[in-house]
C-alpha cells in the first residue's frame, strides 16, 4: 500500500458514462478512492450500495466517492444504473491505476493463488495527499468505517 503523507498518484480513467475523469479534477475536495474486485458480486454490491446510502453524509463533509475496478465502462454503467449509484465508477482495464495504488496483489482463494484487486480504500485530502489507507477491508462495513475517518 502507498504511504500516508505521500502524494496520491495522478490518473485519468473513463467513468461509467465514458467520460474521462482525473484525480486533479477533485483538488479542493476530499476523495474516497476505493478499489474493488468486480461489479455485481455480493461483496462489491454491498460496498457500493453502502457508499450510495451514505453519499449525502460524505458530500456534507466535502468528500467525493470514486470506485475503481478493472471492469469495462459498459459493466460499470449497468452496475451503476442497477443500484442507482450516485458516484463515479472508473474503469481500469489496463490495471495502470490499480497497480500504481499497489492493490494488484496475489490472492489465495480456496488454496489457489491468483492475482487480483485487493479491496482497499484510500483517503485523499484536498491537496492530493494520502491521509488514510484501509487494506483488505470488510466490504459491508467499509463505507461506514470510512465515513468515521473523515
Amino acid at each position: 500500500m502507498l504511504e500516508i503523507g505521500s502524494k496520491a498518484p495522478e490518473f485519468t480513467l473513463n467513468n461509467q458514462e465514458g467520460v474521462e475523469v482525473s484525480l486533479k479534477d477533485f483538488l479542493g475536495k476530499k476523495v474516497i478512492l476505493y478499489f474493488y474486485p468486480k461489479d455485481n458480486t455480493p461483496g462489491c454490491t454491498a460496498q457500493a450500495c453502502g457508499y450510495a446510502t451514505l453519499y449525502p453524509d460524505f458530500m456534507e463533509k466535502g468528500a467525493v466517492v470514486i470506485g475503481v475496478s478493472k471492469d469495462s465502462v459498459q459493466s460499470h454503467k449497468k452496475f451503476a444504473e442497477k443500484y442507482n449509484l450516485p458516484f463515479e465508477l472508473l474503469s481500469d482495464t489496463e490495471l495502470e491505476v490499480i497497480k500504481a495504488y499497489d492493490v494488484w496483489q496475489e490472492k489465495n482463494m480456496y488454496g489457489k493463488k491468483t492475482m487480483g484487486v485487493v479491496r482497499t480504500t484510500y483517503l485523499i485530502d484536498e491537496n492530493g495527499f494520502i491521509t488514510g489507507v484501509s487494506g483488505k477491508v470488510n466490504a459491508a462495513k467499509n463505507p461506514e468505517d470510512t465515513l468515521k475517518l473523515i
